[in-house]
């Protein structure tokens, strides 16, 4: 897997903006093959700074309804990323 394809997107949330401002961590969502070591480096090398700490967490996709319709969303990996002191933070939640 590339930097890419371990990184899909940055979550931006109120509580991820929240946690971001008051504890250094950032979240994304990450691929659901992906471990923590393959984030802490995809992280490191497209930011440009130093991870202290990866906690990762799979949500099960939920069961949705359109009309009589019925499926599945898909099942989907979340990565909490705390930066090391000192470090600046990236700014991608700036709205």
């Amino acid at each position: 897997m590339t930097l890419y394809d371990v990184i899909k997107r940055p979550l931006v949330t109120e509580k991820g903006v929240a946690k971001k401002d008051a504890e250094r961590t950032l979240c994304f969502e990450v691929a659901a093959e992906a471990n923590k070591t393959q984030v802490k480096q995809a992280v490191e090398t497209l930011f440009k700074v130093k991870v202290e700490d990866v906690r990762t967490s799979t949500t099960a996709g939920k069961l949705r309804r359109q009309g009589r319709f019925s499926g599945y969303r898909a099942d989907w990996k979340k990565a909490w990323v705390r930066l090391k002191a000192g470090e600046k933070m990236p700014e991608y939640a700036e709205i």
